[in-house]
């Protein structure tokens, strides 16, 4: 049976080429099972797999919980916001009075980067990195790598533009990884206060203009401002952001070529991205959605194993 190199899911830095040609690979296979009239197989009947959730999430947690139903897997959901921790309760407590509900698989989400790796050391089940404070978002960087793969045929030398607030975006380092491991060429873009200071270090180029970023790239990942994780202003308004920031159609009918939007959502509308954007033809975000359940269908299911018989 097809199996990747880890045990876990933690982020893209241990996953090898191998391990995301294999994810897409399977991927694709499931993207087919999704779109039948009976969308649900039988490979994970006999697994328990614990989506823990100690942030809010909508669209992660929903993504996560319809793979796994479809693989057929039995689904507990937690959230921190109605448990125990609110009374005090450690990370290792929780996870281990989960685990002994004979949890084989757990999925989580966490604010502080390496909570994941903290607890792959602690526990026997397999652990999906849903995302570490401003760390990684594996599943997001592979659904995102996915869908490139799928419009573009091959990541080979393409030219992707990362834009927005990389500096509290984990979506970021995942995906400059994975695309990296895949051939393509990645350019960050935005303002001097969302750039990190050693961003250069993971071999990327840095524009601080977006009409040069977008005028270089092929496909262009626009990021959200993540105002909820910022402690102090790192531009003069939203409105400012906008102006030098944000992708309108005005903006793409200036270049002359077609390029291909992403956005790992959830949009703000009117201030990194314009709706005449991203719903234009140029706009693959629903492709991002729907081939997030079939990417995370195979990291799931290639970390149990390949499946039960």
């Amino acid at each position: 049976m097809p199996q990747l190199s880890q045990k876990h899911l933690l982020g893209i830095k241990n996953a090898t080429r191998k391990d995301l040609e294999l994810i897409f690979e399977t991927a694709a296979k499931f993207k087919e099972v999704i779109n039948r009239p009976i969308k649900k197989v039988p490979s994970l009947r006999d697994i328990t797999i614990a989506n823990i959730f100690f942030e809010n999430s909508t669209r992660t947690r929903l993504s996560f919980e319809l793979a796994e139903k479809r693989l057929s897997a039995d689904v507990i959901n937690f959230s921190s916001s109605t448990s125990s921790v609110k009374k005090g309760e450690t990370l290792l407590d929780t996870v281990n009075n989960i685990l002994a509900m004979k949890v084989d698989m757990v999925v989580m989400r966490h604010s502080s980067p390496g909570a994941p790796h903290f607890l792959a050391k602690h526990i026997d089940a397999n652990i999906v990195n849903a995302g570490d404070g401003t760390h990684e978002h594996p599943t997001q960087a592979l659904l995102d790598t996915f869908s490139i793969q799928q419009k573009h045929g091959s990541l080979e030398g393409l030219k992707v533009a990362i834009i927005g607030d990389i500096l509290h975006s984990r979506v970021a380092i995942s995906n400059i990884l994975a695309l990296q491991r895949l051939g393509a060429e990645v350019m960050v873009c935005g303002p001097n206060t969302l750039l990190p200071k050693h961003i250069t270090a993971l071999g990327v180029k840095v524009e601080l203009e977006i009409r040069k970023a977008l005028e270089w790239c092929n496909v262009a990942n626009i990021l959200r401002i993540q105002l909820e994780r910022q402690q102090i202003k790192y531009f003069p308004s939203l409105r400012e952001y906008s102006l030098y920031y944000g992708v309108n159609k005005q903006l793409l009918d200036t270049l002359d070529k077609e390029i291909t939007i992403m956005h790992p959502g959830p949009i703000n509308r009117g201030v990194e991205i314009n709706s005449d954007v991203a719903d234009s033809g140029h706009s693959i975000i629903l492709e991002q959605v729907e081939n997030g359940v079939a990417v995370r269908m195979a990291v799931l299911y290639l970390l149990a194993g390949g499946g039960s018989s």
